[in-house]
């Protein structure tokens, strides 16, 4: 950047400027290689020009795009003496030679000899290498820059042939530039002075010029390095003396996060001239710094405007700061690596830092971030990964004498790094922000190396591993509300209960989104036997989707899709009842991915396996939630916790947990034989396909270890005294053997009402854990219990604790069928949500 000021107003600025400026505007406009790609966007860029109304319009033309890497390639074969370089040569002048033709029909003729003209030049220079077998900088620096040449003539041309007065400005006829340490420096005065000679020539309203291209002190041709064309419009603009910069691409403006890797960043309707600094830096689709220099000068406005879209206002870069959140935009820089120098002879030794500076800038190693603790027991840079290699062989070198006496330990590289950088004018005196970005790292598994942020409190940045820099600018650009909260969702088991989620989901994405910025892609869905994985989201009915496409089911690819699209959320939810799948659940909690399930095999399962899935969580972080394993969509297991977090003690858990073993019961009374109502409730779809899995009790056993273990009891369902309702001589036969001979116990029923009327009682099928121990099985109960009086498929659970004792609290509810379970599971997507950051 360069440290010479522009040239205020006075007698040597450039004649025509100023008197435009009280009159009306003076307007450089750049455009880049992707806007003059072909004669058709010449052409449209010569439309959008002559369009505007402007006194003294300055267009600024890059090279075509890809003509200068074709160039510098060129160069480099001829130098190479390379067969094929007279090919690439012929190549390029044809495809100039066309778009001339194409864009000034029966008038490209003198063009077309211009170009033969200049080609005929390069050509003479390209055989010269080929004679002396090198390529000299001075020489790379003529070849390179002719693109914006041919490219200036093409557009100006154009317009005249259009009958526009305007002039082709070479600036290697105006610029004169030096190059410093800190890049190029423009000799503002010779060149006010020789812009100024070239307008009294050619006072034409109109001029289009080269970008790029300059010349030296010694009047040698020369280039203003990549992103030139940029810097020469901004050169130009301050010559001028222009009110705008207009930069014109091939975006609406700048994006407050690569649009490649975050679909829904956000158009900035303004940025500062720091914060635009500051983006450009970490590689931020703004404008370089460099090219800021001379408009930060003078308070020059930068317009980013889209080519394709000229009547879209664009982001504008002035002085003004906007305060619209503490976060305007994030980058990522990759290619990156940490450079660690660590010892306890650091610590309070005066010039560490100086050192280590000097021996990487000898090495030519260039320093991206710098990060220290106040312990100063350890230094660490970020630097290229290309520079890596030097810049540790250049500190063990200069540490050489330390490393040896054991003071410094260890010169440490980590490669395969990426900076992630926060930038904001409203972050300076805000608390809480570097939080926010921490936060959202973290939730998103995403581990930092380095940290640093300067004093300006505009920029924090910090380093990360590569093949998590995605997902991190996903999480922070969600976490700074950019964009939505974003979920990779997987589905398992689209049975009853999955299917009905699967409908829930769909139909409430959309209002998920708008209401609380939640976005829930549904990636992938997977039953016993097939799989459909979708790239963003399953969009529509997904049944025939399923049945039609997909795949055989693999749950680790099913694993691998949901993780690819490194969104910073994943959550995996599991309506199967598989063992097999409940196996995978501390795996995946390992992995930062979220489960939630009404599966009761991870709950009630061995203790083992139990807790591995609550160590996987406690350890990343993420989350379990098995709200519905227990009631369905009642909030049984959410009131359970609440009451131990707050430090109350469970006494004792009662309930009734079978919807269909309710509705069994609160039908019987005798006048219809037992296993009637069984055939009715069957038929009704009450009861499991065999109606022995309500009937034997184990799953409200199940139920009842779930919750005990939920209030710090180590029980298994072995330990567990389950009275089964299914006779012994029917547990092996098929259903419809067991269907058939169910009616043999239908008198033990009977009798067992009888005695329970006869006391008064009602009977039920109850779970209870006490100090006792733990049981469920058919009981009686008084006339006016709780549990005596329900809906005919209610659930119920009595919690009595230390603080409700005498008069227990009770959940009651709708606990079983597949929309309130599924419901239930909803429910707890949504809290998962809620723990992440959405807005619910």
């Amino acid at each position: 950047m360069s440290s010479a000021a522009v040239p205020p107003c006075s007698d040597e600025a450039p004649v025509a400027a100023a008197p435009l400026r009280a009159v009306t505007a003076t307007v450089v406009h750049k455009f880049g290689g992707t806007s003059v790609a072909d004669a058709e966007r010449y052409r449209h860029v010569a439309h959008l020009l002559l369009a505007r109304e402007e006194a003294t319009q300055v267009t600024v033309v890059s090279a075509m795009k890809g003509v200068t890497d074709a160039l510098i390639a060129l160069a480099g074969l001829a130098a190479d003496n390379a067969p094929t370089w007279r090919d690439h040569w012929h190549d390029l002048r044809a495809r100039h030679r066309g778009a001339a033709v194409a864009l000034l029909g029966e008038h490209a003729g003198a063009t077309v000899e211009w170009l033969d003209a200049r080609f005929d030049q390069l050509a003479e220079v390209l055989g010269a290498l080929a004679v002396i077998g090198e390529l000299p900088a001075e020489v790379l620096d003529r070849v390179q820059g002719l693109g914006e040449v041919y490219s200036a003539h093409l557009l100006g041309h154009y317009l005249q042939a259009s009958g526009v007065a305007c002039e082709v400005l070479d600036a290697r006829d105006v610029l004169v530039v030096d190059r410093g340490e800190l890049g190029v420096d423009v000799d503002w005065a010779v060149s006010a002075q020789r812009l100024q000679q070239w307008r009294m020539a050619h006072p034409a309203p109109r001029v289009v010029a080269t970008g790029f291209v300059a010349r030296d002190r010694r009047d040698r041709v020369t280039t203003l390095g990549r992103n030139g064309s940029d810097y020469s419009g901004a050169i130009f603009a301050a010559l001028f003396n222009a009110d705008e910069l207009h930069i014109w691409t091939d975006v609406d403006g700048v994006l407050s996060a690569d649009p490649r890797v975050v679909p829904e960043a956000v158009q900035l309707e303004a940025l500062s001239y720091d914060e635009a600094c500051e983006l450009a830096y970490f590689g931020a689709k703004v404008v370089h710094p460099q090219t800021m220099s001379p408009a930060i000068e003078r308070g020059l406005p930068i317009i980013i405007r889209n080519t394709f879209r000229p009547d879209h206002p664009g982001t504008r870069i002035t002085a003004e700061r906007t305060a619209s959140g503490p976060i305007k935009g994030l980058t990522l820089s990759p290619d990156l690596a940490v450079l660690n120098l660590e010892g306890t002879g650091l610590i309070g030794v005066p010039g560490t830092a100086e050192r280590v500076f000097a021996a990487l800038r000898n090495a030519h190693v260039s320093v991206v971030m710098i990060s220290q603790g106040s312990s100063e027991h350890s230094i660490c840079c970020v630097v290229r990964q290309a520079e890596v290699a030097r810049g540790r062989d250049a500190l063990l070198h200069a540490f050489a004498h330390e490393l040896s006496l054991g003071q410094v330990q260890r010169v440490q590289v980590t490669d395969n790094v990426s900076v992630l950088a926060a930038v904001g004018d409203g972050m300076a005196g805000q608390p809480g922000v570097a939080a926010r970005l921490f936060e959202s790292l973290g939730r998103a598994q995403v581990n930092i190396l380095a940290i640093a942020q300067g004093s300006s409190e505009r920029n924090i940045s910090v380093a990360v591993d590569s093949r998590h820099a995605t997902k991190a600018l996903r999480a922070a650009h969600a976490g700074f509300w950019l964009s939505p909260q974003t979920f990779a969702v997987g589905v398992i088991g689209p049975g009853n209960v999955g299917a009905a989620l699967l409908d829930q989901l769909q139909g409430a994405q959309a209002s998920l989104l708008g209401r609380a910025n939640l976005d829930l892609r549904l990636r992938a869905v997977a039953s016993r036997s097939r799989m459909l994985l979708d790239p963003r989201s399953l969009q529509g009915p997904w049944r025939e989707a399923l049945s039609a496409g997909g795949v055989p089911s693999d749950l680790d690819a099913f694993t691998a899709h949901l993780l690819s699209a490194h969104l910073p959320h994943a959550v995996i939810i599991d309506c199967s009842g598989s063992a097999d799948v409940a196996d995978r659940y501390a795996g995946w909690l390992a992995a930062g991915i979220h489960v939630v399930t009404p599966n009761k095999q991870a709950g009630a399962g061995s203790l083992a396996r139990y807790h591995a899935i609550r160590d996987a969580a406690a350890a990343s972080g993420a989350r379990f939630r098995y709200e519905a394993t227990v009631g369905a969509g009642l909030p049984v297991i959410t009131t359970l916790r609440d009451l131990v977090d707050t430090g109350d003690e469970v006494l004792a858990i009662d309930g009734i947990f079978s919807g269909t073993l309710a509705w069994l019961f609160n039908k019987y009374d005798g006048q219809v034989p037992f296993s009637a109502l069984v055939e009715q409730a069957r038929g009704m779809g009450y009861t499991e396909p065999d109606p022995r899995d309500d009937l034997s009790g184990v799953d409200v056993a199940r139920k009842l270890v779930i919750l005990a273990r939920e209030a710090g009891r180590e029980l298994s369902l072995a330990q567990v005294q389950v009275e089964s309702l299914v006779p012994e001589a029917l547990r092996q036969t098929s259903v419809e053997g067991f269907m058939a001979g169910l009616g043999a116990v239908d008198a033990v029923f009977a009798e067992r009402l009888a005695q329970a009327r006869a006391r008064g009682a009602v009977l039920r099928y109850v779970a209870r854990l006490s100090a006792e121990g733990a049981a469920v099985g058919l009981v009686e109960l008084p006339a006016g219990h709780a549990f005596a009086g329900l809906r005919l498929t209610d659930n119920v659970v009595q919690f009595t604790t230390r603080r409700y004792c005498d008069n227990p609290l009770v959940v009651q509810g709708p606990g079983a069928g597949p929309d309130v379970t599924a419901a239930g599971v909803f429910a707890d997507l949504l809290r998962v949500a809620a723990g992440e950051g959405a807005r619910l």
